[in-house]
């Protein structure tokens, strides 16, 4: 409001009972372009100041009565309002001959005396300079207001800040949770894979030859206790490999052949595996959607994911319960838990319970490596790891709904495909590529002698003439001897020449020669370009050696025959 229009808007009360004086003083702000409105009693005035007034002009005698009305509404103005009064008195009223001026002066608070008789030009002139003072405690007041509003927007603008910025604490704490996270994955990786290519080929040797030894006892007849020695061996070693596979799996270091695949029949393709795994006494539901979209994935991996799921179910429902396995097509938003995929179009495989379920708190840590709720010596604490590191490297995740005493469901997220889904063909069987071998001549090569000699024996055992050698060099040197060579077994990790660098140097000396490598390990981009029939896994099978063998013989000899 302009001072023009303040003063235009500017209200005087008076309040003078006793002769002209109320019409005299009317008049004269009349003049001066003050408003002045006459209250014919106290009452009346104290009514009117609560309707809104800038200055009270009253006579000494009109405050001699009852004024606590008017004491009260002075006493309960606001904080930044002190309304002035003009009180007329008699001449000749000083202050120290008045004892009631000293009193009203204590009770209005902001009181100005003017004798009568008094000239225009003094009461219009008292009158302005207390207006003047009015409007600056109006003025103090707008001022004092937009303050308290910038101080509430500033306020209001820090809260904010301050919201921003835990929100980018919490934020950061995740983040450091999941570096964290990441890093102790990187320290297992990096582990695994420093043991991992040994510690394969230890459990080569052992199942190598435990396989040999047991075939030498069924054809000689031996004790059967001294056989079911032998299957505890099998089973520890194997207990092994399952390990060293789920430390692989959950580093994501593994090597990976995904494909479009029907996860329907993968799951009933399984379900006399899964029933023979957790036992009779548990009842198997499985609820398969009709047209489910096609996955891409390891199938083989997704077998082991599930496979571990099934097991962890069974321990946690002890005897009896039911398993379910439940396959949908899924629409994702965005993730609630670092386990979780990307927002997008999936297809899900999910495994539930009926088992004592998990507490917020375990839930919490079931992914942490080594983390586990079972007894000593019953579980690694690398299964749901397995499953998680596999889900993630397949291009998708994993969720996890549990309630104590409710059971457990566990969801496999994994990307899909317009691709077709392909039928594989397992491997041929040993008796198989016994029948179709005899004739081809196969060069191993393997730095560890144990390795070495178990796979020759099973490849000589399979009717091939073998040739070995324990490096790189040797390797190249055998195959100037022997021209006749029809395949190479080799190694990929070797000290000094890997099997990589052997292959190669054969490319360009014998660029038909089929190659198949062997490994404990190796980098999962180390093969990105070598097709998985070409590539065989420590320990492995005789079957699996046996096939892929046969397979890439067949191969070439399926060449020369188009030829």
């Amino acid at each position: 409001m302009t001072s023009t229009a303040a003063a235009a808007a500017e209200r005087v009360l008076i309040l003078a009972p006793n002769g002209r004086d109320a019409m005299v003083a009317q008049n004269i702000l009349k003049d001066a372009d003050i408003r002045a409105d006459i209250c014919p009693d106290l009452s009346q005035l104290v009514q009117e100041l609560a309707s809104g007034a800038d200055l009270g002009l009253v006579t000494e005698e009109a405050l001699r009565g009852d004024t606590r009305a008017l004491m009260s509404w002075v006493s309960t103005q606001p904080a930044w309002s002190d309304l002035p009064f003009v009180v007329l008195t008699e001449h000749g009223g000083g202050l120290e001959r008045n004892p009631s001026a000293v009193r009203l002066m204590q009770a209005l608070g902001n009181v100005t005396f003017l004798e009568r008789p008094f000239h225009a030009t003094t009461l219009i002139s008292v009158a302005q300079t207390n207006l003047r003072g009015r409007r600056r405690q109006y003025e103090w007041r707008r001022l004092n207001e937009e303050l308290e509003s910038r101080v509430q927007e500033r306020t209001g603008e820090l809260a904010a800040a301050n919201r921003v910025l835990l929100a980018q604490i919490e934020e950061r704490e995740k983040v450091e949770i999941t570096l964290r996270q990441m890093q102790r994955l990187e320290a297992v990786g990096q582990l695994t894979s420093g043991v991992a290519h040994d510690f394969n080929n230890l459990l080569t040797v052992v199942l190598g030859n435990v396989e040999v030894l047991e075939s030498a006892m069924e054809r000689a007849g031996v004790d059967a206790k001294l056989t079911k020695r032998l299957g505890y061996m099998r089973n520890a070693a194997e207990r092994g490999a399952r390990l060293t596979s789920q430390l692989l799996a959950f580093s994501r270091r593994q090597r990976l052949e995904p494909k479009a695949c029907d996860l329907n029949e993968i799951v009933s393709n399984m379900q006399d595996l899964l029933q023979s795994t957790i036992g009779g006494s548990i009842r198997i539901d499985t609820r398969l959607e009709p047209s489910l979209s096609s996955a891409m994935v390891d199938p083989t991996q997704l077998e082991l994911a599930v496979l571990n799921l099934a097991i962890n179910a069974r321990d946690a429902m002890g005897v009896g319960g039911t398993l379910s396995v439940a396959t949908a097509n899924v629409t994702l938003r965005a993730p609630a838990r670092p386990e979780e995929p990307p927002a997008g179009h999936y297809v899900s495989i999910c495994v539930s319970d009926t088992g004592s379920g998990m507490s917020e708190e375990v839930r919490q840590k079931v992914f942490e490596p080594f983390f586990t709720t079972k007894d000593i010596g019953k579980g690694s604490g690398l299964g749901l790891s397995q499953v998680l590191g596999f889900a993630q490297q397949s291009g998708g995740g994993v969720r996890i709904s549990s309630r104590l005493g409710r059971g457990t469901s566990v969801f496999i997220y994994l990307p899909q495909t317009q691709a077709h889904p392909r039928t594989t063909r397992r491997s041929a069987r040993v008796g198989a590529a016994s029948d179709a071998a005899g004739r081809e001549h196969i060069l191993l090569v393997d730095d560890d002698a144990g390795v070495r000699e178990v796979t020759a024996t099973i490849l000589r055992g399979l009717g091939y003439t073998v040739y070995e050698a324990g490096s790189g060099g040797a390797a190249l040197e055998s195959l100037q001897s022997h021209p006749q060579i029809d395949l190479v077994l080799i190694d990929f990790a070797m000290p000094g020449m890997s099997g990589a660098d052997v292959v190669r140097r054969l490319r360009a000396t014998h660029p038909r020669l089929p190659t198949v490598f062997i490994t404990g390990f190796a980098d999962r981009t180390a093969l990105a370009d070598v097709s998985e029939t070409h590539i065989i896994g420590k320990p492995f099978h005789p079957d699996e050696l046996a096939g892929k063998v046969r397979a890439a013989l067949s191969s070439v000899e399926m060449g020369h025959s188009a030829q």
